[in-house]
């Protein structure tokens, strides 16, 4: 039950009828005008109300000042309130309601800045633009002047030519501010950027594709595949077949590993030999097997096998679009004549002018060096002489050493990976052609020579055989018996030549 206040008010909630009647009134009858007493009646359906309605209503709370709304005499109060009770932020923090962190920060910025501390301030910088007013006349000029140029061009040309720092989004509020707005210009579409990969070795990549053609003696049309070192551009194996069959690239990926071993990765199209779009391909099983990783390129993307295609373009500008072959074995041959040339001989723009080889093989730089050498050794020749020498250079590398064999006017040199230099002997300098007479002058003043050890024994046989015989008479050379004449008497008593052996017609026809 509720408790009376000493004014009248009760203290709890209380369900009352009227708003304007004490606690102590609660009439069950009502007066009419006459004064008599009349009964209240209330409706059947409506239930009467007794004892107290449960339920909620909103309450006005009395909420604690913000820290944001005090002052800052209010805030150095309550900071020496705080420093004369003594008691922790925690606990004094809610008697004032505020936080124990705004009590620290409070604290802290009166320690640094005294009573100015407590201020309230802006929070951030001032709104707008806060470049100097040169800085900013200097831009809206240089726009007037050009008004094609971009906020960038504006923030480069200050920076560069008036010493300005400014920059592209400083110079945009600028021009905010000064009332320009920004605009849609139709612009015609940058080209896509070419995006160019390159492995770092040879054997790290290899691109396969295939490439179709027709034999126009036979109107048969043909299909080529090539595996191509993505580092290097040399082609490391070929196929032709009349069927574009998974055999046929399975077949040229195990001759191009059996030549030159495994590769890391293969790099494929969609095509239906390399890839199925249901479950693993016959060639990504292979792949799987060797230990290869198969990289897809995009569906409708060639430029992914960009250096494949490349070398198809080759191929049939300077071979196939020129040549008629006679059958399908004639163009396998030709082909593989011209994939040789491609790379050992044809210099290659996309590796600086070197050819396949010479990168495929690690030996660019070696290559490299040697060209340089020859050719201001041609241009010391042609400055003397006028005519340039024939030159002669090999480089190459053996197991995974570098070597060169050059010439040295008429000497040939070896030169290894470490530098070390060796002279190779060639030819004799006492040898001749057999044919070419020898004077009696000449024979007198040839150097002499020291016999090998071969030599000395060749002649130690010859020596203790007997006279007339030779060491030929130790060899049949598959002569019949029955063939040779009988005794040497018989040939030369016998000018007939009955005991001639029978030659065929065509030796008798030469005789005639």
């Amino acid at each position: 039950m509720s408790t009376e206040r000493s004014d009248g008010a009760s203290s709890g909630p209380e369900w009352r009828r009227s708003r304007n009647a004490g606690p102590e009134e609660a009439p069950q009858h009502a007066s009419n005008e006459e004064g008599h007493d009349v009964e209240e009646t209330t409706p059947q359906n409506v239930p009467k109300v007794r004892g107290r309605r449960r339920g909620k209503r909103l309450v006005a709370k009395d909420e604690a000042p913000s820290p944001k709304s005090l002052t800052a005499d209010q805030r150095l109060l309550i900071l020496d309130a705080w420093q004369r009770s003594g008691l922790p932020a925690k606990d004094f923090a809610p008697l004032v309601g505020v936080s124990k962190h705004t009590l620290y920060n409070w604290k802290k910025r009166f320690d640094n800045q005294g009573p100015a501390g407590l201020e309230t301030g802006q929070r951030g910088g001032a709104r707008g633009s806060r470049l100097p007013e040169v800085t900013k006349r200097a831009i809206l000029l240089l726009k007037k002047s050009n008004p094609e140029w971009g906020c960038r061009r504006i923030s480069d040309v200050l920076y560069r030519g008036k010493g300005f720092p400014a920059s592209p989004k400083a110079v945009a509020r600028v021009l905010k501010a000064a009332g320009y707005e920004l605009e849609d210009t139709p612009t015609t579409p940058h080209r896509d950027k070419v995006r160019r990969f390159e492995r770092a070795a040879p054997g790290n990549l290899w691109q396969t594709d295939l490439f179709t053609f027709v034999l126009k003696r036979q109107n048969r049309r043909v299909h080529l595949v090539a595996y191509l070192d993505d580092h290097s551009r040399y082609v490391v194996s070929f196929g032709l077949s009349v069927s574009a069959s998974t055999d046929m690239v399975l077949e040229s990926l195990r001759a191009g590993i059996t030549a030159y071993g495994l590769p890391q990765e293969v790099l494929t199209d969609n095509g239906p030999q390399y890839v199925t779009w249901r479950g693993k391909s016959r060639f990504t099983k292979e792949c799987e097997a060797l230990g290869i990783q198969q990289i897809v390129a995009r569906p409708r993307h060639p430029q992914t096998l960009g250096k494949t295609e490349r070398f198809w373009g080759t191929l049939w500008r300077e071979l196939l679009s020129t040549v008629v072959f006679v059958d399908l074995g004639d163009a396998e041959a030709r082909i593989s004549h011209f994939i040789d040339h491609y790379n050992f001989q044809r210099p290659h723009q996309g590796i600086g002018g070197m050819v396949p080889a010479d990168r495929f093989f690690k030996v660019e730089s070696e290559v490299r060096a040697s060209i340089e050498k020859r050719v201001k050794e041609n241009a010391e020749q042609l400055a003397r002489d006028g005519e340039p020498k024939k030159p002669f250079y090999l480089t190459g590398n053996v197991g995974d050493q570098a070597f060169s064999v050059h010439a040295e006017g008429e000497r040939v040199f070896l030169v290894n990976e470490d530098g070390a230099r060796e002279e190779v002997e060639l030819t004799s300098k006492t040898a001749r052609v057999p044919d070419e007479p020898i004077s009696p002058d000449e024979e007198a003043h040839a150097p002499h020579r020291e016999c090998t050890t071969e030599e000395r024994a060749l002649d130690a046989n010859i020596q203790s055989r007997e006279p007339g015989s030779s060491p030929l008479d130790d060899f049949s050379f598959g002569i019949d018996p029955a063939m040779e004449p009988s005794s040497p008497e018989v040939r030369a008593s016998d000018p007939s030549g009955k005991h001639e052996p029978e030659r065929d017609e065509e030796a008798r026809d030469d005789d005639a």
